[in-house]
C-alpha cells in the first residue's frame, strides 16, 4: 500500500473510530446522570468555581467537562490504534500474553513482539517491574520453544512523542528492552521513514476542520436537564 493511501485509511480512522465514537459516546452514556458517582460537595464547588453559582448547568459541566476533556476518550484510545493496525494488516494480535500485536520490522525485517502504550509518560514507577516481568517471561518461553528471538525483538511500542521525552520509567526498561516512540515506531511499522510526522500533521489538518461545538453543547444542556429533574440536588 502507497504511504499517502495508508496516511488517508489511518487518518480516516482516527476521525471515524476515535474522534467521532467519542462524540457519539458522550451524547448516549456521559450526558446521562446515571453514568456518574457524585460527590455532591465537590460537584457543588466545582459549579460555583464554572458558573458562579450553584446551578443544574454548573453541576452538569462540573461532571461532563473532565469526562470528556479525559477519561472517556484517554481510556480508549490505546486500545483502538491497536485493533486499528490489526484491522489494517499493519500487525497481528499477538497470541503470547503480555505482548499486544506481532509486525515484521520494515527496517531490519524481523519479528517483533510488542507491546504498545500511548505516550511518553503513560506508566508509573510501579509499571516498571511487572512490564520487565512479562518481558523476561516471553524472552524465557521462546527459549523454551527455540524461537528465533532475541531482546531487540521484544520492543515496548509508543504511539506519540520524542525519544528525550521518555520518562525515566521508561529509560529503566529501555536498558533490558527497547522502546520505539513515535517517528522510530511508525517507521518500523510502516516502513515509511517520515510517516508519523506526515501523520501528525494530517490529524492536525483533519482536527481543525472537525465539527465539535454543538455536540458539547447538547451533551451537558442534556445532563443539566437530568440533573434539574432529579432528587439529588436542591437548587432553591
Amino acid at each position: 500500500m502507497s504511504e499517502e493511501k495508508l496516511l488517508h485509511i489511518i487518518t480516516e480512522y482516527f476521525k471515524e473510530k476515535i474522534f467521532e465514537n467519542h462524540k457519539i459516546n458522550s451524547l448516549k452514556t456521559h450526558s446521562k446522570l446515571k453514568s456518574y458517582k457524585i460527590n455532591p460537595i465537590i460537584v457543588k464547588y466545582l459549579s460555583k468555581i464554572l458558573e458562579n453559582d450553584f446551578t443544574p448547568i454548573g453541576i452538569a459541566k462540573a461532571l461532563y467537562y473532565p469526562r470528556i476533556l479525559g477519561t472517556s476518550i484517554n481510556t480508549s484510545f490505546g486500545t483502538r490504534i491497536q485493533n486499528m493496525f490489526v484491522e489494517l494488516g499493519l500487525a497481528q494480535g499477538s497470541l503470547i500474553k503480555g505482548m499486544d500485536i506481532e509486525f515484521t520490522d520494515k527496517v531490519d525485517n524481523r519479528k517483533k513482539w510488542c507491546q504498545l502504550k500511548s505516550g511518553p509518560n503513560t506508566i508509573n514507577s510501579e509499571d516498571v517491574n511487572p512490564l520487565l516481568k512479562k518481558f523476561t517471561t516471553v524472552t524465557n518461553l521462546a527459549r523454551t520453544n527455540t524461537m528465533n528471538l532475541n531482546n531487540s525483538d521484544l520492543i515496548l511500542g509508543v504511539l506519540y512523542g520524542e525519544e528525550d521525552q521518555l520518562s525515566q520509567h521508561y529509560q529503566k526498561i529501555d536498558k533490558q528492552f527497547p522502546v520505539i516512540i513515535g517517528k522510530e515506531f511508525w517507521h518500523r511499522l510502516t516502513g515509511y521513514e517520515n510517516f508519523y510526522n506526515k501523520l501528525v500533521s494530517n490529524l492536525d489538518q483533519m482536527i481543525l476542520n472537525l465539527d465539535t461545538e454543538e455536540f458539547f453543547k447538547k451533551g451537558y444542556i442534556a445532563l443539566a436537564k437530568e440533573i434539574e429533574d432529579s432528587d439529588l440536588f436542591d437548587f432553591e
